[in-house]
């Protein structure tokens, strides 16, 4: 009991707070708190279009990881000028649907679906079909660009995923080599997880 007393002691003298919560649809709601009750009392705020922050910069120019052959970027780098000018052959979007531009039919297009959560299972459903369409662009002697939406976490988690399998290095070492070349990439807490089993697998 006398525990008890001292909680309700002290949570009345707690300052009041407010906390401005934002959900994944957009819906904004502010969170006063007050001190003598503890309770929290939602007020919804005018709602925005996403739940997250858009970047609006392009982001039209790819790295080119392995000399004039593999390229990392984000949708942005997939356009016919950046086809011409780096003699794009495949294109593989990781994630997100190739982007709606002209691109010349000799231009291979694959798709893969990746949720970027750390859950997506990338060992299994994503990276062998990923190397094996890579691949397929070197033996072409062909130039690939693999892309997601930002070029920051799916399409870096393949490319990493690549050089492992393919080059035999080590996940520091590969993530160190796309990192120098694409400085913002940033894959999500469970692909490093799998990254740093698959060269041990």
């Amino acid at each position: 009991m006398i525990l008890l007393y001292e909680l309700q002691k002290r949570l009345a003298n707690l300052r009041p707070t407010t906390t401005i919560v934002t959900t994944a649809t957009g819906t904004r709601y502010i969170e006063r708190r007050r001190s003598s009750t503890g309770e929290n009392l939602p007020e919804q705020l005018e709602a925005r279009q996403y739940g997250f922050i858009v970047d609006s910069k392009p982001d039209a120019v790819p790295a080119c990881i392995l000399s004039e052959f593999l390229y990392l970027g984000s949708q942005d780098a997939v356009s016919s000028e950046n086809v011409l000018k780096y003699k794009l052959t495949h294109i593989l979007s990781v994630g997100i649907e190739t982007p709606n531009v002209e691109l010349p039919p000799s231009v291979k297009c694959k798709y893969l679906p990746c949720l970027d959560v750390p859950e997506t299972n990338i060992l299994q459903y994503v990276l062998p079909v990923a190397i094996e369409f890579i691949e397929e662009a070197q033996a072409a002697k062909g130039c690939v660009l693999v892309h997601c939406n930002a070029g920051v976490s799916r399409s870096a988690s393949v490319v990493i995923g690549y050089l492992m399998k393919q080059r035999d290095m080590h996940f520091e070492d590969a993530y160190n080599l796309v990192k120098s070349w694409r400085p913002c990439i940033q894959p999500n807490a469970g692909f490093i997880q799998q990254l740093k089993k698959f060269h041990k697998a």
